[in-house]
């Protein structure tokens, strides 16, 4: 039997490898990504369990949901990074100037919690990407599939690690890194960041070290 893992696509083949995967300690993790065994499913499995939601066209302008200052910052930074990709300097500082003005303007979150971010977390993973990549497949938009496919596998490697803090606490984090990639937004733990992006396949260089909100 084979496993994939969801997030980086490493293989682990119980023909070759000397224990069989669910064998495995609990605390064993991707040779390449760090996630962890949850991450990684039977060959054939299928990975969505739960029915995806359903889109329908907007008629009625009155049905558009109005974004929140947060939300428009998150665009815009996303924007920001496109436009980094595409080397359009100006374009980035508008978007990067924009980002900033509606973080400013973003209250707290009242609710916010680690737990609650988890949730979250799931909700995505088990309905909204099914649904964002089935609707892409049926418009045929190869550009939002892959932007799915890219977002999907970060999402779970986020909710992986939110799963490893909520287990093992602050002792998770202590005096180890933080790397994000610039370009697709995988995070990974480590003392050095991976030699290539498991997910966007960009080099080392393009990781940053997190600390905290700040990027160094």
């Amino acid at each position: 039997m084979k496993y994939l893992c969801t997030v980086c696509g490493y293989v682990y083949d119980e023909a070759v490898e000397p224990i069989p995967f669910l064998s495995l300690p609990q605390d064993w993790r991707c040779p390449v990504c760090q996630a962890p065994r949850s991450a990684f499913q039977a060959e054939g499995e299928e990975m969505h369990q739960a029915p995806t939601a359903s889109f329908s066209p907007v008629e009625d302008p009155s049905d558009l949901r109005l974004l929140t200052p947060g939300q428009l910052s998150a665009i815009f930074s996303n924007l920001a990074r496109g436009a980094e990709k595409q080397y359009r300097p100006e374009e980035q500082a508008l978007f990067l100037d924009l980002a900033e003005s509606y973080r400013t303007l973003t209250a707290p979150e009242p609710e916010a919690s680690v737990q609650s971010l988890y949730a979250l977390l799931e909700e995505d993973l088990s309905t909204w990407y099914p649904t964002l990549l089935k609707t892409a497949e049926e418009a045929s938009d190869r550009g939002t599939a892959r932007i799915c496919v890219w977002g999907e596998k970060v999402t779970r490697m986020l909710h992986s690690l939110i799963e490893r803090y909520l287990q093992e606490g602050e002792a998770f984090l202590k005096d180890t890194p933080v790397w994000i990639c610039t370009i697709c937004g995988f995070l990974y733990v480590g003392p050095t960041p991976p030699e290539i992006c498991p997910v966007c396949k960009v080099p080392s260089w393009k990781f940053e070290q997190v600390e905290g909100r700040k990027a160094i």
